[in-house]
Order: C-alpha cells, then sequence, then structure tokens
C-alpha cells in the first residue's frame, strides 16, 4: 500500500491536510484510531460551543422580560442539552467522513507508528497490523488535557475537558483549576446551567494571554455572573476519599480548601508523541513537542509535523494553516510562512473575548509610540437593541505608521469580527483607512471603526 501522502490523525490539522493534498493530485490515506475530526470536532471546539449556546439560550429564555416578553420559568434535562451536544459534534465527524469520500482519500482506521523508511504501522482494533509506505508521512496526532502531579486526573471526580463535555448529572458544584479558554468556558456553561462554580488561576489575570483591560473586565462579568473567580492561587493537592472532592488552595493569604462535587483540570495541553515510533525514526523533540522547520519538516526527511505537536499556538485554525502549508510546499508551489503574530484567538464565554496582534503592553515593551482608542459598547445601536451592552473594542496603532499592532474585544459576537482585524493587519492596513472603510449600521462591528477613530481623536458617538 503506497501512497505520496500519509497523514496521521483526523484532527483539524490532519483532515485539513489530506483534502488539500488529494486536490494536489496526491495519493492520500489518513490514519485515524479514533472518530474522524479528531478531539476537536468530537470532544473540543464544536461540542463545547454547542454547549454553550445551550446555556445562552436558557439564560435568554430566563431574562424574557428584559426583551418585552412574558416571563418564562425556563427549565432543562441536563442530559439532554449533553446529548444535543454530542448530536452536534457526530453530524460533524459524519461531514468529514463525507469529505473524505469526495477527496477519494483512503481512511485506515486503527493506532499508527511511524517506521523508518517512510513507513507507517497500523494496528486495528483485531490486533492486527498491516505496514503501509508513503512518500511522505505528515504526523497530526494532537493533544489530550495535560495532568500536573498534584491534580491526577480519574475521569470521576478530578476530570479533564472530554469528561466535563459528557457527565452524567449535572454536579451542584465544581472547581475549575485554570482560566484559560477550556476552563473559562466550561465554567460559564457550567455557572449559566445552575452549577456553583470556583475558578482556580495560578495567574495574576484570568485568560491571562489577553490584554490586561479585557482580562480585567471578563473577570468582573463572570464574578457578577456568580462564578467565584480566585487569581493568584494554586491548588496544591486534592482529596478524593469523601463524597466529593477537596482541594488545598494555596493563595497569598495562606492556605484555604475548596470543597465541590467535581474538579476540572483545564491547566493546558500534553502533545500526543508517546509511542508513535519518534525515538525509533529519530525524529528530535524538545520539551514535549516535535521540532520542525518552517516549512514543518522534522529532523528526519520525508516526516512532518504540524499542529499540538509542534512549538506554535495550539489552536484548531493554526492546524489546519499549518498543514495546507506544510502540503502546498511539498507540491512545490509558491508558498507562503505562516505569520505567528498575526494569529486570532477567541474564548467562547459570555461575553466573547476575540484577539489579534500585540496587547497594549507587549507593543510598549517593544518600543512602539502607540496610539490606543476604545468603544464601549454600550455606545453601540446595535448592541443595546440586542439587550447586551457589556464589552468594548480595543485598538492599538503605531503612531509613526499608522499600523495595526493588536485589536482586542470583549462582547456579545466579537468572535465573528477579529477577522477583520487580521485580514487588515496582512494587507498593512492603517488606521485611518479603517475609519474611511464605511462600517453597516446598526452593527456591532462598528465598535471597530469607532475604536480606531478613537485613537485618532474622530471619534464620533461617544
Amino acid at each position: 500500500m503506497n501512497y505520496d501522502i500519509i497523514v496521521i490523525g483526523s484532527g483539524p490539522g490532519g483532515y485539513v491536510t489530506a483534502i488539500r493534498a488529494s486536490q494536489l493530485g496526491f495519493k492520500t490515506a489518513i490514519i485515524e484510531k479514533e472518530n474522524l475530526g479528531g478531539i476537536c470536532l468530537n470532544w473540543g471546539c464544536i461540542p463545547t460551543k454547542a454547549l454553550l449556546k445551550s446555556a445562552q439560550v436558557f439564560h435568554y429564555i430566563n431574562h424574557a422580560e428584559d426583551y418585552g416578553l412574558n416571563k418564562v420559568e425556563g427549565s432543562f434535562e441536563f442530559p439532554n442539552v449533553i446529548q444535543r451536544s454530542r448530536g452536534v459534534a457526530n453530524k460533524m465527524s459524519k461531514g468529514i467522513e463525507f469529505l473524505m469520500k469526495k477527496n477519494k482519500i483512503d481512511v485506515i482506521l486503527g493506532t499508527a507508528k511511524v517506521l523508518k523508511d517512510k513507513k507507517v504501522s497500523v494496528t486495528d482494533q483485531e490486533g492486527k497490523v498491516t505496514e503501509y509506505s508513503g512518500s511522505h508521512i505528515i504526523i497530526a496526532t494532537g493533544a489530550r488535557s495535560r495532568e500536573l502531579p498534584n491534580l491526577p486526573q480519574d475521569g470521576k471526580k478530578v476530570i479533564g475537558y472530554r469528561q466535563a463535555l459528557n457527565l452524567p448529572e449535572q454536579p451542584k458544584s465544581m472547581i475549575v483549576v485554570g482560566s484559560g479558554a477550556i476552563g473559562v468556558e466550561f465554567a460559564d456553561f457550567y455557572n449559566t446551567m445552575g452549577t456553583k462554580v470556583t475558578v482556580v488561576e495560578f495567574m495574576p489575570n484570568i485568560v491571562p494571554v489577553e490584554d490586561e483591560e479585557v482580562s480585567k473586565h471578563l473577570e468582573k462579568s463572570l464574578k457578577k455572573s456568580g462564578i467565584e473567580i480566585m487569581t493568584n492561587a494554586s491548588v496544591e493537592s486534592v482529596d478524593t476519599s469523601g463524597e466529593g472532592v477537596k482541594a488545598n488552595v494555596k493563595t497569598a493569604k495562606g492556605n484555604i480548601t475548596l470543597e465541590a462535587d467535581i474538579l476540572l483540570s483545564a491547566v493546558g495541553i500534553a502533545a500526543n508523541i508517546e509511542n508513535i515510533g519518534l525515538e525509533e525514526v529519530g525524529i528530535q523533540t524538545d520539551k514535549g513537542r516535535v521540532l520542525v522547520n518552517e516549512w514543518y519538516e522534522t529532523s528526519v526527511p520525508g516526516y512532518y509535523a504540524i499542529g499540538d505537536l509542534i512549538p506554535t499556538q495550539a489552536l484548531a485554525h493554526v492546524a489546519s494553516a499549518e498543514g495546507i502549508t506544510c502540503v502546498e510546499k511539498i507540491k512545490g508551489l509558491h508558498v507562503e510562512k505562516i505569520d505567528y503574530g498575526n494569529i486570532p484567538g477567541c474564548t467562547y464565554c459570555h461575553p466573547e473575548v476575540a484577539s489579534v496582534g500585540l496587547t497594549e503592553k507587549q507593543a510598549k515593551e517593544k518600543g512602539y509610540d502607540i496610539k490606543v482608542g476604545k468603544f464601549p459598547l454600550s455606545a453601540s445601536g446595535k448592541a443595546t437593541a440586542n439587550g447586551n451592552t457589556d464589552g468594548f473594542v480595543k485598538v492599538i496603532f503605531d503612531a509613526k505608521y499608522g499600523e495595526w499592532l493588536g485589536c482586542h474585544m470583549i462582547g456579545e459576537g466579537v468572535t465573528d469580527m477579529v477577522a477583520e482585524a487580521v485580514v487588515a493587519r496582512k494587507l498593512e492596513t492603517t488606521g485611518h483607512e479603517i475609519i474611511k472603510s464605511i462600517h453597516p449600521h446598526p452593527t456591532i462591528s462598528e465598535a471597530i471603526m469607532e475604536a480606531a477613530a478613537a485613537a485618532y481623536g474622530e471619534v464620533i458617538h461617544i
């Protein structure tokens, strides 16, 4: 069984890579040990958004009077909410099956291991081992929930994101350790549905990669919604011997004990690099990631790695872009390197968070003379009509040349707006060009134009 391209892993890195390879005329196979679509479609990006949508609808029902409607007593069956989320994930996975057939990609089910001489062995569920060879082997095995030594996951009382998506019943209380995108999204979902949630974050601010103003605003919003948040705090140990979980938390004021039904560990991810043959082939790794060059070639010719395996942003859209870039380079096309400074990040809690480029602090640290503009959604006609004015848009420009250095947004719908800033930065658009680009009224997107105008003292509506 010889192929031009063999892709190991069918997440948003792997399946996109396989499709683009097939489009370019390569005979392509993709290997998956579980479900097509990988973690993102089955246990990550997609099902979490389905849960958050259910929570948003539940919130609207319970606030019907805010929209001039008769009061409604909202209720739900927790298993039904989970079932809808699983249904969405299953539908998307079947969609990937269709795409594989459409693009004439061979799907090989089983556990893969790379071998020398550009070969891959696959062990199926019956234990049968089959070898395949390919001119190019692209490894896209993704990542899993990272386990800390002091927070061992038992899958019942101390869980990772996978179990959090499929709990048999709703916990009355939950401790969430870590406030990155995964932690904050689950905290928001469970809190909205009625679980008492406490977030424990080691850093001074939640969503610590975001602009500080956005982080502080989100913390204020989440606290207002009922979530307890502890920053500059760390869980030192857990006790699961009783009915629930007791967490020993170290804070600036001393150690305290938190009790809950369940503890969700959301302290990051670990790349799936074990037991896939990297050592035997001689592929170099460092700090749990595969080392690659700018075209995703590993230290061994003919073997490549993309996505969460390598030391770039662990985001689905990054993995997809890396896979496309990788196979286009293999084909010999003229390919641009990915600009990792222009990667958008999104957190889908309520209010949503979206950003791209430098934070204000980073811009100052790099020595830029900057212009900063902010526009509150409380001044937006569309946000006011929507009944949700919580948030703002913040833009940062280089004062000398007008270069758009960063864009940071918090509010309803901002994850759908951040692409404007990504494209504009790619095209080297200046602040004045944004101001002079007419935005439709009434839309939330006007806030981007108004924030740019605020940076230059030309804002109209505040």
